[in-house]
C-alpha cells in the first residue's frame, strides 16, 4: 500500500519545495502543482500531488498521529 503524507511547504526554489512533516523537512518535486510557502500539500514518492486546505491538512496530520499511536 502506498500513502501520500500531508506536510506544509516551507520554501519553493524553482520546481523543488522544502516540505515540513512535523519537524522533519524534505525536498519534494513541486512541478506538478502550483504551490507556495505556507501551503499544506500531499507528498508521495518525493512529489507534491495536491494542495490541501489548512483544515484538511490539519485533519490528516491528526489522523496519521492517531494511527501511529495504535501501532
Amino acid at each position: 500500500m502506498c500513502v501520500a503524507l500531508p506536510g506544509r511547504v516551507v520554501s519553493v526554489d524553482g520546481t523543488l519545495a522544502t516540505v515540513d512533516f512535523q519537524g522533519n523537512t524534505v525536498r519534494a518535486e513541486a512541478g506538478l502543482v502550483k504551490t507556495k510557502p505556507g501551503d499544506y500539500v500531499l507528498v508521495h514518492a518525493g512529489c507534491i500531488l495536491q494542495v490541501l486546505s489548512q483544515e484538511d491538512g490539519d485533519f490528516m496530520t491528526e489522523l496519521f498521529a492517531e494511527l501511529e499511536e495504535l501501532s
